[in-house]
């Protein structure tokens, strides 16, 4: 099989970011930006996943990420508390804590200087009913964009992407693929 690797944008990958909580707790994050983003801010994706970022998703998102920072945002995948390479311990499936520290997440990608403020979720399965979940637990929600969740493991990779990106054009304001 033939990846494409042509996009718009040239990307550079993070591999391992730690985003300290209030609580001194540390998430593991990966990223890919595009190679400009610090100096033209972009809009960024966040996948908030159980599923270990170094090798429970690692395949697929080494499809989906890069793809999407080629094409103009900043994508952060982050291993919750208590999984992965992450610090802590999961309290609960879908626990107020997850929620709290989703939130604390994507007010640390807000401030970074590479995101233009503008935010999503997107994910499948469990990452999907967390972006479903953001809006309603978020107090200040009227600065972020909906959540992109496609619901299931069925949807391709490719399929998953599209449909991530269709979301966006229209919160963008463009026009739909």
């Amino acid at each position: 099989m033939k990846i494409k690797q042509d996009f718009p944008h040239r990307v550079r990958e993070i591999e391992n970011q730690w985003i300290t909580l209030a609580d001194g707790t540390r998430l593991a994050a990966r990223i890919w930006l595009p190679k400009n983003a610090e100096a033209a801010p972009v809009p960024a994706i966040l996948e908030y996943l159980p599923y270990r970022k170094r090798d429970g998703t690692a395949a697929r998102d080494e499809l989906t990420h890069p793809w999407l920072a080629g094409h103009g945002y900043a994508c952060v995948r982050v291993d919750m508390r208590g999984n992965g390479e992450s610090d802590g311990l999961m309290e609960d499936e879908y626990a107020p804590q997850e929620q709290a520290d989703a939130l604390e997440v994507i007010d640390w990608i807000a401030a970074q200087p590479w995101c233009s403020g503008k935010l999503g979720m997107m994910g499948i399965s469990w990452g999907a009913s967390t972006a479903c979940n953001w809006p309603r637990s978020d107090p200040n929600r009227s600065r972020r964009s909906s959540p992109c969740a496609p619901p299931t493991t069925a949807t391709p990779t490719i399929s998953t992407t599209r449909a991530a990106t269709c979301c966006w054009r229209i919160w963008a304001g463009r026009r739909p693929c």
